[in-house]
């Protein structure tokens, strides 16, 4: 159910959406949580692993509205993104356990990927510095008169660097298309959201550059589909970029080895109770769209895609020494070499 975005009108919500939605929620977590507990704790995984337990609805919610020609630059809690536009779980197996069969051919473990055919752009770990680069996406499309939208993904510690302020001012300044989400989990890695910024909210910052912005339930997939909707008709009506903060909570540690016991059980526990995917199952139950029933069968054939993802990757060989410099010169039409940059 891959790249499904480009036939999703942007209308209200009805069951086909709703089951859209739910089953890349529900394959994001499934496929995070085998990478995680499973792969990673049986040392196949090459690299950190990062998950976005309990915030896939920001991701999901949002990229699904994203059409062939935008792109994408999602972070390290956006596996929803790079699923929507089509990229596979067996390939993002791959990816992790540092196969030829990966995104990047071996060339790199774990969720430094993306894909230019697909418009996504690799996560760069200082997430802040994924915002200039997506006012370049944002000013080549403008230059070359297309229509298109970044959507540009980041958390609320990277509010705090320099680079996210440079990119979010050269982005207005110059009327950028790009809609940007923030994925307010409340920790920086380990510094709580009060210890990195005098405010509440990262929208107040948002006016210092005369951008238009709002709050939503980042919890709440269906809050974040109809918050992005509006973000993308002031995009795309030739108004500048937009900010969306998602409040939500980071469910897990900020890696699969950090236990995260700077965080204070009652904030697990009350989060827990916004789950996501409950969330949108029982706006789906409320209004008899689904039953318990049709959920544990959503779940059941993503497992099974899973299952046969991993068995995939796990075949992939690794890649060939040999090919150790490919893709690191331009080749030239001659079948040659052009020199790299000084």
């Amino acid at each position: 159910m891959g790249a499904l975005a480009a036939a999703l009108p942007a209308t209200e919500i009805d069951l086909d959406l709703a089951r859209t939605l739910l089953y890349h929620m529900v394959m994001m977590r499934e496929l995070e949580d085998r990478i995680e507990t499973k792969l990673y704790r049986q040392g196949k995984v090459l690299g950190g692993c990062y998950t976005g337990r309990g915030q896939e609805a920001i991701s999901v919610g949002s990229a699904i509205l994203s059409q062939p020609g935008d792109w994408l630059t999602p972070s390290h809690r956006d596996m929803g993104a790079l699923l929507i536009r089509g990229i596979a779980p067996k390939e993002i197996l791959a990816q992790y356990m540092g196969r030829a069969g990966g995104l990047t051919r071996g060339r790199d473990g774990n969720m430094h990927m993306g894909c230019a055919k697909r418009h996504c752009v690799p996560i760069i770990s200082s997430i802040g510095a994924s915002v200039p680069v997506a006012g370049g996406l944002a000013l080549a499309m403008k230059y070359r008169g297309e229509s298109n939208v970044v959507f540009n993904y980041f958390g609320d510690g990277a509010t705090s660097r320099g680079d996210w302020h440079e990119g979010l001012n050269m982005a207005a300044v110059m009327d950028l298309p790009i809609v940007y989400l923030c994925n307010n989990n409340q920790y920086a890695y380990s510094t709580p959201l009060d210890r990195q910024m005098n405010i509440d909210d990262v929208v107040e910052r948002a006016p210092g550059y005369g951008l238009p912005a709002e709050i939503v339930s980042g919890n709440d997939v269906l809050a974040v589909f109809k918050a992005t909707r509006r973000a993308l008709e002031h995009v795309r009506g030739g108004n500048g970029p937009y900010l969306i903060e998602c409040k939500t909570f980071r469910m897990s540690g900020h890696s699969a080895h950090d236990r995260a016991e700077y965080v204070p059980g009652m904030l697990r526990e009350e989060w827990s109770r916004k789950d996501p995917v409950l969330m949108l199952q029982k706006y789906m139950v409320d209004r008899e769209w689904a039953t318990e029933q049709d959920f544990k069968q959503i779940r059941k054939g993503v497992l099974d895609e899973i299952d046969n993802a991993v068995e995939w990757a796990l075949a992939q060989p690794f890649p060939d020494p040999s090919t150790l410099e490919d893709d690191v010169y331009e080749t030239a039409p001659s079948g040659g070499r052009l020199r790299s940059a000084p």
